[in-house]
């Protein structure tokens, strides 16, 4: 029995590898354009295609997180958590604290032509409406969210709740973005999502729902600063 015990905690040791390490790697990624803002985009492209790799060289341990089906009125319920999130994150922008101050994402800062532009601006769409939705859903909701619950987190059901695990991935989902305030009330509504619907495909669509129109919001107002 000891023998088996020990096998079990190794092997739940390894299950959160494919679930932390694209997060990490793409926060890692994410830090020293805070020191040389310059780099910004050369940055967010090298995460992007680093991060869509593991994830796409880990799909099939992430088979279970995506097994249930989502309904048409669930797609519909997510959509709208995905707009209404949008909308909180934009509308108090002149008012709300920010921690630290965000280098942005300026296509035009580099200097070059209008078509290394536009493909700029297209990398940072696909990379915040693909890729950063399934990497911060698969880390925060699917792996963390649960991991507070019991630390054999593949045993704990998907959106199963406690206020330690709902509340502390909300606060903590909102001290990753310097939009402190609007961070956590999207890491609440997500995690609400999450909790009602028990699919992490709902919230990873809701995800990409707010980050597509935010970037849809950007080009219309060349606001970079929001990116």
């Amino acid at each position: 029995m000891k023998t088996m015990h020990n096998s079990m905690q190794q092997l739940w040791s390894r299950l959160w590898i494919p679930y932390v390490m694209p997060f990490a790697l793409f926060m890692l990624l994410t830090e020293p354009a805070r020191f040389f803002p310059e780099l910004t985009p050369y940055l967010y492209i090298t995460k992007t295609i680093l991060v869509g790799t593991l994830l796409w060289f880990w799909r099939e341990k992430y088979a279970v997180d995506f097994s249930s089906n989502l309904s048409s009125s669930n797609i519909v319920t997510a959509v709208c958590c995905g707009l209404l999130v949008l909308v909180i994150w934009i509308a108090p922008e002149k008012y709300q604290f920010q921690l630290g101050q965000s280098s942005g994402f300026d296509p035009h800062a580099l200097g070059g032509s209008q078509l290394g532009a536009t493909g700029l601006i297209a990398v940072r769409l696909l990379g915040s409406t693909l890729v950063v939705p399934v990497m911060e859903e698969l880390f925060w909701r699917s792996f963390l969210m649960r991991y507070l619950v019991d630390p054999a987190f593949r045993s704990v059901p998907m959106g199963a709740f406690t206020w330690l695990s709902f509340v502390g991935v909300a606060v903590l989902f909102g001290l990753e973005h310097h939009r402190v305030g609007v961070g956590i009330i999207a890491g609440l509504l997500y995690g609400l999502l999450l909790v009602y619907q028990k699919n992490l495909k709902s919230v990873i669509i809701a995800h990409a729902t707010t980050n597509f129109g935010l970037g849809v919001y950007i080009l219309i107002t060349n606001n970079w600063m929001l990116w």
